[in-house]
């Protein structure tokens, strides 16, 4: 399996010990904040499931994300291609981190790793990346991350109800040279 280092972080596969810690953070409300509502530890351990197996199955995917220094579980980053229900297609990039996990550029960094890997191993011409339209937080990540956005791409996201979270944008990055120069370093 594949894993990703950066100078603080590992995204890595999938553990046992990562599923108590995860649940923690899929009911968090302000984690779910622009994903919806909490989710129950079956739902949350169903999730983890399916991103092992695509890990397992395509060598890519949502990595789990442990802080090297202290070993601890942060949260998931990773890519994913884009389901068949989306107005657009191809390869997306996104994370979720622990709220504990929040200001300190580890999405970031880890989001740089993951670009770096879909670029340089993958070979993908294009990642994409979507959040809510209020999801700033996100949005600037996407941006330091050299991501650039078009409001034309702008979408209503089909598979959320009305309200609030359907509304979104999309953000591009495109093989080549970027203004985020990314870091990692893949090993099998």
């Amino acid at each position: 399996m594949t894993e990703l280092r950066t100078e603080r972080l590992l995204l890595r596969g999938w553990r046992a010990s990562d599923l108590d810690p995860w649940a923690a953070m899929n009911a968090d409300p302000a984690v779910r904040e622009h994903l919806g509502a909490p989710l129950t530890r079956p739902e949350s351990d169903a999730v983890a499931a399916r991103m092992r197996a695509d890990l397992d199955r395509r060598g890519f995917g949502w990595w789990a994300v442990e802080e090297r220094a202290t070993g601890a579980f942060i949260g998931r980053v990773g890519l994913d291609v884009v389901g068949d229900d989306m107005p657009f297609a191809g390869v997306d990039i996104g994370w979720r981190l622990t709220r504990s996990a929040w200001g300190h550029g580890y999405a970031t960094e880890a989001a740089r790793a993951c670009l770096t890997y879909g670029f340089d191993v993958l070979g993908l011409p294009e990642v994409l990346a979507s959040t809510t339209v209020g999801n700033v937080r996100s949005q600037s990540v996407m941006r330091r991350i050299g991501m650039t956005h078009d409001p034309a791409d702008d979408f209503e996201d089909p598979s959320v109800p009305e309200g609030p979270l359907r509304r979104c944008v999309l953000y591009r990055a495109t093989a080549g040279p970027r203004t985020a120069a990314p870091v990692a370093d893949a090993s099998r």
